[in-house]
């Protein structure tokens, strides 16, 4: 799952925001969410039989949705012109993650071990790196672009020189890690190895911190530098302070497990997306600029009669 801000950034000052799902029946779906101080309001925007079959990654740009499958295919929806924009065929495996980085680079990852650059102006491959001797279960990419970050099923976390295309540092861990991610900043990172997450520091490479959680992790999403989502194999979604390295938030989002989030930005409001196998996509609405709420304050949720990704 992934949302997109559709336009420019005077559309999404206007509030419009469309949140994009795949599924076990190889379909992506779109749906615009349009806030008003009232009631928002949430409307089907799209479906795209995308794929031959079950999708595993999703992926938004400015202009462009990327689909990963394993039908070993990266499927392109130009979101302009609401029309399919081709396939890239390069992995031999599922594609098990994508990231765009901006709108100039796509990022590729799958169970043959390949970590792959796009370009999206021609849509070359740029540079294959053979990032793990197993698959890529997960990538994340700095936000200067310069770095990525790379985990898979061989016990290592590797990070990447996006600039030359070589591995800067290898780091052994002691399980195989099934999730990676920047902070919003680039000054932090954390991996998760099932139940547990650990938190690292750029400057030294080392963990700071460590989280458990009372199941298998299936999610987790920056709301902002210093908070993050966690969501596992159950029906809940945690707050970690990463300071403090406390949960300040707790809350029951769905009647099965969580298997998805993301978030947007409107004005001084934060706005989680959760999806579960419970057939919902629920919008949870925050204030990240006062003192932060001990639960969110209004929940819009709307049947998507799908099984997401992940």
């Amino acid at each position: 799952m992934t949302t997109k801000n559709q336009c420019s950034k005077s559309f999404y000052n206007m509030g419009e925001v469309e949140v994009v799902a795949g599924s076990y029946e190889q379909i992506v779906f779109g749906y615009r969410v349009c806030p008003s101080e009232e009631e928002w309001r949430i409307e089907p925007v799209f479906t795209h039989h995308a794929h031959t079959a079950s999708l595993s990654a999703v992926a938004a740009s400015e202009q462009f949705i990327a689909t990963g499958s394993k039908d070993e295919t990266v499927q392109l929806y130009d979101m302009n012109t609401r029309t399919e924009h081709g396939a890239l065929l390069h992995h031999s495996g599922t594609v098990s993650c994508l990231e765009f980085y901006g709108t100039s680079h796509l990022l590729s990852g799958g169970e043959d071990g390949l970590l792959c650059v796009w370009s999206t102006k021609t849509w070359d491959c740029l540079k294959t790196i053979k990032a793990h001797m197993g698959h890529v279960t997960s990538l994340s990419v700095h936000p200067s672009g310069k770095l990525a970050l790379s985990v898979g099923t061989d016990k290592k976390l590797r990070t990447w020189n996006l600039i030359d295309g070589r591995s800067a540092f290898v780091k052994n861990i002691k399980q195989d890690a099934q999730l990676v991610l920047w902070s919003p900043v680039g000054d932090k990172y954390v991996v998760v190895m099932h139940d547990k997450l650990d938190i690292y520091s750029l400057e030294s490479a080392s963990i700071t911190g460590t989280l458990t959680y009372q199941k298998r992790i299936s999610s987790i999403k920056f709301l902002k530098n210093t908070l993050l989502a966690v969501a596992g194999d159950d029906e809940y979604v945690k707050v970690y302070d990463l300071l403090s390295e406390k949960c300040i938030c707790e809350f029951r989002a769905h009647e099965n497990r969580v298997k998805a989030m993301d978030s947007f930005l409107i004005d001084e409001l934060c706005v989680l997306v959760t999806a579960s196998n419970d057939g919902f996509i629920k919008l949870w609405k925050f204030n990240l600029e006062v003192n932060f709420i001990a639960l969110p304050h209004r929940c819009y949720r709307f049947w998507s009669n799908m099984l997401l990704y992940r």
